[in-house]
């Protein structure tokens, strides 16, 4: 978008300055500098932002982050699980970056899942441990490890942890929450849930994962469709590359939150991989206690309580 040559003016005096006092959203630009004003529209290429004596049209080219006053009031820097919220699902203002920045800064979140017969991928939503993954990597498993990738000094250490519980399931959706419970584990960087509803056919998306057993693969792709209904069932239909070993993995907008879950691609094809819709994750995770793992009936997603007995009732009344 281009922006108008009093516009233009304006920003050039708002750089040459660094920052423009007064309360609301940060817009963090290039070279280290910054406009605070209040946010009036989110497009695709550009921010329209209030600044108090005219509003300005800034292209995403300019920025490099936002910091929203809203979101700072509602979601501080601390980890959401923390105030008792279990993962981070906040609306943000949508700010693209470039991938191998995002994969920098939360690739440390994407870890790889493995069992006796094979490996997938999955994802940290909350520092204590909790992942997802797909059902059908750990389904008839009780011996799991994940592996969890450190930055240190610019390489990847490994940590791998063999005290995994498997807290929630749902095959239906092919989906599985599990905690690390190893006694030394530490906190773990952890992803924010974002919008599938959000996203549009053609926007950019990557994903990360262990595809064939390769760690740390970052393909890239578009979204070819929101609602590609495959047994029943409406996913995400994406260009990005997906193989075994992907499964269970973070499909990732340019803001770096997950909007989908990969689980699966069509052999005889190319560049048709598909991935379950982030919504019907946070979903799982709001409901996760109805879909509580039960050692007593593995493979039942649900788990049914008692009904009240009007015997038991009766004679604890009259002993």
């Amino acid at each position: 978008m281009q922006m108008s040559l009093k516009q233009n003016a304006v920003l050039c005096a708002l750089l040459a300055s660094g920052v423009v006092a007064g309360h609301g959203d940060t817009i963090q630009l290039k070279d280290q500098k910054a406009v605070t004003g209040q946010i009036l529209a989110e497009k695709p290429d550009s921010l329209v932002v209030d600044v108090g004596y005219t509003v300005l049209v800034i292209p995403r080219s300019f920025i490099t982050g936002v910091i929203s006053q809203k979101a700072k009031a509602v979601v501080p820097s601390a980890a959401a699980v923390d105030r008792g919220q279990f993962y981070d699902g906040t609306a943000r203002p949508f700010v693209a970056h470039d991938v191998s920045s995002l994969v920098k800064q939360i690739g440390e979140a994407v870890v790889q899942v493995r069992t006796p017969e094979g490996l997938g991928s999955g994802f940290f939503i909350n520092p204590d441990g909790f992942l997802i993954t797909n059902f059908h990597v750990i389904e008839g498993e009780t011996e799991i490890s994940v592996e969890v990738y450190r930055q240190n000094d610019g390489n990847l250490d490994r940590e791998i942890y063999k005290q995994i519980k498997i807290i929630a399931i749902n095959k239906f959706h092919d989906l599985a929450l599990l905690q690390i419970q190893d006694h030394n584990a530490p906190r773990f960087k952890a992803v924010s849930l974002g919008s599938s509803d959000d996203l549009s056919v053609g926007d950019t998306v990557f994903a990360i994962g262990s595809p064939l057993g390769l760690e740390r693969t970052v393909t890239q792709g578009i979204i070819s469709t929101k609602t590609r209904e495959l047994e029943g069932e409406l996913y995400l239909q994406t260009t990005a590359q997906i193989n075994p070993g992907n499964s269970g993995g973070p499909l990732f907008n340019l803001a770096g939150e997950v909007v989908g879950v990969t689980n699966m691609k069509i052999t005889f094809g190319e560049g048709l991989g598909f991935a379950i819709p982030v919504e019907l994750v946070k979903n799982f995770l709001d409901h996760r206690d109805a879909f509580a793992y039960s050692t007593d009936n593995p493979n039942n997603p649900y788990r049914y309580l008692q009904p009240p007995s009007r015997t038991s009732t009766h004679l604890q009344a009259n002993p």
